[in-house]
């Protein structure tokens, strides 16, 4: 293993995609420490401590700025806008024939433009996600309700300012990701968040260090729950990598000719497999149904504060039923994952339009018949394997609703599958240039 980290590092090239790498990763953490202007982090942090309410909503948006948003800097946002955007045209795309045609017809040229149109569309949502968080945060007394009003003419600058900020450090985020997928290894947004969830561990550690000692007399229970605990993440680690790595291999054979004597041709066939992933839609199912979640928690989170006593008292309502203290919410959290995990699954699926492609190519899947036969074959193998995927994911959805230690949440599904499928991409990357370089891969 030594021998071949030296190797990699040998080769001038692949360094320096490593140190670009490295280094675009710092210059994101010196940006995630810089203030937004006129705003008091220590205030923020106060807040959020005294509304423990809230952690179910930015929590999942704390793991995508990879921390910043305790801080309220530039980089609060982190890349959620842009990731909104991408699955917004992921799901859109099909519907409209002319952006289908675009990516379908247009080759690279065509994907590149969907991408411009996702950059586009990161903006107006980075500057709404930007004006909701900070009125919450108004709400919760953060932020000084005279300092934030964009329909107050003596507030309008400092607040439009502090919009910009915030939205043009999710801009830079995504360029700076960009860059990194260009220049370096890896994919760079996801390189961004796993930087942050990272660097969140050595402060999570030292928490649940000082939980396990109360006056210096140490708490042996709580050290028994850290020890299982850490036993648990690491199992659950194997086991996100086993699905992510699981794939049901459907083999097809490609028609070839090959030549005998002179202008003459005898017919071939040439054996190969379509590789379908248990696990096809990632993390992606789980945003899904922590959005669908979170939102009635910011719709009452508004209403919370009205005048009207019968609206602030259904939105209180509504904001306790809508709790990870209550069992309920972990069953709707489960089935919601397992529906999304397949409904994103079938919208990746339909993309690909394998069968038209392999009928063009005149390729068939032994003992199934060209055309709409190979179609519901192919649906009905997607069928079973996700249906694995789904319950794999819904239960690590829910592994979270059983690791507390003194009421504090300490595994969070979303990270956990950040981090594994960022390092499996990275590894595969890091194979891939060795394997092009000397013919000798990064693992054997």
């Amino acid at each position: 293993m030594w021998e071949r980290l030296r190797s990699m590092w040998t080769i001038p090239d692949l360094r320096n995609k490593i140190l670009f790498t490295l280094g675009m990763l710092l210059v994101f953490r010196l940006v995630a420490h810089v203030p937004v202007p006129g705003i008091d982090p220590q205030s923020l942090q106060a807040a959020l401590g005294k509304n423990p309410q809230y952690n179910q909503l930015f929590g999942l948006l704390d793991v995508f700025s990879g921390g910043s948003l305790q801080t309220f800097s530039v980089a609060a946002l982190g890349v959620y806008p842009y990731i909104t955007a991408s699955i917004v045209m992921q799901l859109i795309v099909p519907i409209f024939p002319r952006l289908e045609a675009i990516q379908r017809e247009g080759g690279e040229a065509g994907r590149t433009r969907i991408s411009q149109y996702t950059r586009v569309m990161t903006v107006p949502l980075a500057f709404l996600q930007a004006f909701g968080q900070s009125a919450i945060f108004v709400q919760l007394g953060a932020i000084s309700a005279g300092q934030f009003s964009l329909f107050n003419a003596s507030t309008f600058l400092p607040t439009l300012a502090t919009l910009v900020t915030l939205t043009a450090g999710t801009v830079f985020l995504v360029w700076l990701g960009e860059v990194i997928t260009e220049n370096g290894i890896g994919n760079g947004i996801s390189l961004i968040i796993f930087a942050g969830i990272v660097t969140r561990l050595p402060q999570d550690a030292g928490t649940l260090l000082i939980s396990t000692s109360a006056g210096g007399v140490t708490n042996t229970t709580n050290i028994v729950q850290i020890v299982v605990f850490l036993a648990v993440v690491a199992l659950i680690i194997l086991s996100i990598v086993f699905i992510y790595q699981a794939q049901r291999r459907v083999p097809v054979q490609y028609p070839t000719k090959r030549m005998v004597g002179r202008d003459r041709y005898a017919g071939s066939s040439q054996m190969s497999y379509i590789p379908i992933q248990v696990n096809m839609a990632g993390m992606i199912p789980l945003i899904f149904a922590q959005s669908m979640l979170i939102f009635p928690v910011i719709l009452s989170s508004y209403l919370a504060f009205s005048s009207n006593k019968f609206v602030a008292n259904a939105a209180n309502n509504i904001r306790a039923w809508v709790d990870q203290s209550h069992w309920w919410y972990w069953a709707i959290f489960f089935v919601l994952v397992v529906a999304f995990t397949f409904f994103y699954a079938m919208v990746l699926w339909q993309q690909q339009n394998l069968p038209e492609n392999l009928q063009k190519q005149g390729a068939i899947i032994p003992g199934i018949r060209p055309g709409p036969k190979t179609q519901q074959y192919l649906d009905a193998v997607l069928r079973r394997i996700t249906l694995a995927g789904a319950i794999f994911l819904g239960i690590i959805a829910v592994v979270p609703a059983f690791f507390l230690v003194n009421g504090t949440q300490l595994l969070s599904a979303a990270a956990l599958l950040i981090a594994v499928g960022v390092v499996l991409d990275t590894v595969k990357q890091l194979e891939a240039q060795m394997v092009m370089r000397n013919y000798s891969g990064f693992l054997r």
